[in-house]
């Protein structure tokens, strides 16, 4: 095989050869953005890249798995304590499909909420009494009461909302930030990650470290867990008698035999194994600073409760989150695990809310006196919600419920949300979204719109064809954009 090139000819000995070569054109640029930062990843203030002007520069996604039941905390039911104990009416299923762990029940009994709720802030939202410190935020919250997902179980339904595909194999939505926009800050990742449990310690669901992957797309941009104890990245501390002189010095062969390598091949893995020695290199230093809370004044901890004094907690990573965002963090990803009440719901409610309400309180009121607020988006919400009806038996004060995914209620706020009343309803028995549907897609559409963001051109290329965030789906859900 021959290769032409100004008129010279020549030989290639083998098929692989002949494409690593044609890919070193594009590479070498790749390359050489990669080792001098880009205007998206310069801390300059220069503009980042977008398709449109965007609202928000951040995210911080406040994630709770397992599935917070919107019947106790934004959506209140009268309608179930009037028809406490009876069969839900075949009506309003409408022959939907169930979980395995309710398909053997002899009946779907109403089950009512123990819990009240309170109208709150200027458009009188309700939101639950277990919830007193987002009570009193509710003028800069936007609660949507009309979600909606296909799936209806936790693994499907957690990569659906991170991926927007219930299979896994997808980027997460961080990682397409990422990819799209870069970074604000070339001394810390684009994307990071941290996972809390509840405060009596039970784990809750699992979560995999494929929810903050890359997939198809290059690893760069796959997120990076913080861990709350220890170490906050594992291997990123020098072992005992290696200087940072010598890890430099290490750092720049390593790369110099990689670029040997990457001429070779034009593997474009090679590239962001050098840009992540880089950033590793960096992170030595930012990280340990951005960790350490000592300067942070008293007023902060009262803020937030006094659990962000205690490393792991969701309270303690709330604190963390706006720290990140003022080091210019595109999107920071929290989960709070142990919300899946099949059983013993009233018994978990008030150990979880009590874990996550002051603290995600404290954080938008937090940015919002820091003026950070109009540009970041927070997000609360989990995957799916909870079924009107009782696992089990309906009884008063000691009840359980299903996963239910037909219709469920999360918040949104700043970076481009406009606050006002809830957004969508549902039926009487909270069952079906009655009105404004928001689809998994149609959600991401609209975070993708206030970063500036065109969802349907957020694309990248793999075996053969265009992939997006949200496939070939989703709308910008126009009711919810500041205007």
């Amino acid at each position: 095989m021959n290769s032409s090139h100004c008129l010279r000819f020549e030989s290639v000995s083998s098929r692989r050869e002949f494409f690593g070569r044609a890919g070193l054109g594009l590479g070498a640029a790749a390359l050489a953005s990669l080792l001098a930062p880009s205007p998206a990843q310069a801390t300059s203030g220069s503009r980042p890249t977008s398709h449109f002007l965007p609202r928000a520069k951040r995210v911080i996604s406040l994630f709770q798995s397992g599935g917070p039941s919107h019947l106790e905390l934004f959506d209140p039911k009268p309608l179930l304590k009037e028809r406490f104990n009876e069969d839900l009416p075949d009506s309003v299923r409408r022959g939907q499909r169930i979980t395995g762990m309710v398909a053997g029940q002899a009946r779907f009994a109403l089950q009512p909420s123990k819990y009240s709720f309170q109208r709150c802030g200027e458009h009188g939202t309700w939101i639950s009494d277990l919830l007193p410190h987002t009570q009193r935020i509710a003028d800069d919250l936007r609660v949507v009461r009309s979600m909606r997902t296909e799936a209806i179980n936790h693994d499907p339904a957690i990569t659906f909302f991170q991926t927007g595909s219930q299979q896994p194999g997808r980027p997460s939505f961080g990682s397409w930030i990422d990819y799209g926009l870069g970074s604000l800050n070339e001394n810390l990742p684009a994307f990071l990650v941290l996972i809390s449990v509840a405060s009596d310690n039970k784990a809750g669901q699992g979560l995999l470290a494929r929810l903050w992957g890359s997939g198809f797309l290059p690893s760069r941009h796959q997120g990076v867990q913080l861990r709350g104890a220890g170490e906050p990245v594992l291997y990123l501390e020098n072992p005992d008698g290696v200087t940072r002189p010598h890890r430099r010095a290490m750092i720049d062969r390593v790369a110099a035999l990689n670029r040997l390598r990457w001429r070779e091949t034009g593997d474009p893995e090679i590239e962001t194994r050098i840009a992540q020695y880089e950033m590793a290199y960096r992170m030595q230093a930012s990280v340990p600073e951005v960790m350490n809370l000592d300067g942070e004044p008293e007023s902060t901890f009262k803020l937030y409760g006094e659990d962000s004094r205690k490393p792991g907690t969701f309270a303690r990573n709330c604190v963390l989150a706006r720290r990140l965002a003022e080091r210019g963090v595109r999107f920071i990803q929290l989960y709070h695990r142990d919300w899946d009440h099949h059983g013993g719901l009233t018994e978990r409610m008030p150990v979880i809310t009590r874990d996550v309400d002051q603290p995600s309180a404290a954080l938008v009121s937090d940015l919002k006196q820091r003026g950070l607020l109009d540009d970041t988006l927070v997000i609360w919400g989990g995957e799916f919600g909870r079924t009107p009806y009782a696992q089990g038996e309906a009884k008063a004060d000691h009840y359980g419920r299903d996963h239910h995914g037909k219709a469920f209620s999360l918040w949104l706020a700043g970076g481009g949300i406009q606050s006002g009343p809830a957004y969508g309803e549902t039926d009487d028995f909270g069952f079906n979204v009655a009105s404004d549907p928001v689809e998994i897609h149609d959600l991401q559409a609209t975070l993708l719109h206030c970063l500036g963001l065109d969802h349907t051109r957020l694309t990248f290329r793999f075996q053969g064809r265009q992939y997006r965030l949200t496939d070939v789906h989703g709308h910008i859900v126009r009711g919810l954009l500041r205007t």
